[in-house]
């Protein structure tokens, strides 16, 4: 199966690479295409770190008897805010005659393309097409997407070993990517869930809950009863990710 690949040429993730549509209105239907069928990420959340490069996929169905060129979906806020990196389509897999289903990749890559902190958040899903000649289409889906901050946590329990009854402590600190500064930094406040897996068994069991304090540090008090593996977990909210820490295990004599 081919593919095509456009790579945005301006940094930012607010280009839109279909020049020759941008303009149109969204929601119109001059080119009398109809887009169905739109899923992206499997309709869970995108979350973007620093460094590395996010390739979610999509896919949609699109009808027209137009001769056509360069379809895809991509995330928008308004007409001249539109949220990618790089997009690949697969050629058409046919459905029927003028119907075509295709499948698409989105890559958004913080260490390459310049992206705002203000740009977490819900956006719209749209889709556009270019014609054989000249013109093009552009709808919208009626489909919202959150893109998120990732976040990370690290743990440690201390001492190491203890003895039965004695009290074990558990630090860590979570911190959110700051797409801006492409750095990971403290985010305090959070309330984060701190779990323990007994020696020999294969799930976590949330123990208590702890609010990080403003610089993003964690720190509580267990009592050591048994040999296991503790860590923090959280949950994220509307604009960040949830992370879940390593595991540090403690051995209780």
């Amino acid at each position: 199966m081919g593919k095509q690949v456009w790579r945005v040429a301006v940094a930012g993730g607010a280009a839109a690479v279909f020049t020759a549509v941008a303009a149109a209105p969204v929601g119109a239907a001059e080119g009398g295409v109809s887009f169905t069928r739109v899923r992206v990420n499997g309709g869970k959340p995108i979350v973007i770190g620093v460094s590395k490069e996010v390739a979610v996929p999509a896919s949609f169905r699109m009808a027209t008897t137009r001769k056509w060129k360069w379809p895809a979906v991509y995330l928008y806020r308004g007409a001249d805010d539109r949220l990618w990196h790089a997009v690949e389509t697969s050629d058409c897999v046919k459905v029927s005659s003028g119907v075509c289903d295709i499948n698409e990749t989105m890559y958004f890559d913080p260490s390459v393309w310049d992206m705002r902190n203000s740009e977490a958040g819900v956006w719209k899903v749209g889709a556009e097409v270019h014609f054989v000649g000249g013109g093009g289409d552009t709808d919208d889906t009626d489909l919202k997407v959150r893109v998120k901050r990732n976040s990370r946590l690290s743990v440690h329990a201390s001492p190491q070993p203890v003895s039965k009854g004695r009290t074990v402590t558990v630090t860590g600190k979570v911190t959110r990517a700051n797409w801006e500064t492409r750095k990971y930094a403290s985010y305090g406040g959070r309330l984060v869930s701190l779990q323990f897996k007994p020696a020999g068994t294969a799930s976590y069991t949330t123990v208590k809950r702890v609010y990080a304090n403003g610089s993003g540090g964690l720190r509580t008090t267990v009592k050591a009863s048994k040999t296991g593996t503790w860590r923090w977990v959280y949950y994220g909210n509307a604009t960040t990710g949830p992370s879940t820490s390593s595991g540090d295990t403690i051995v209780v004599k």
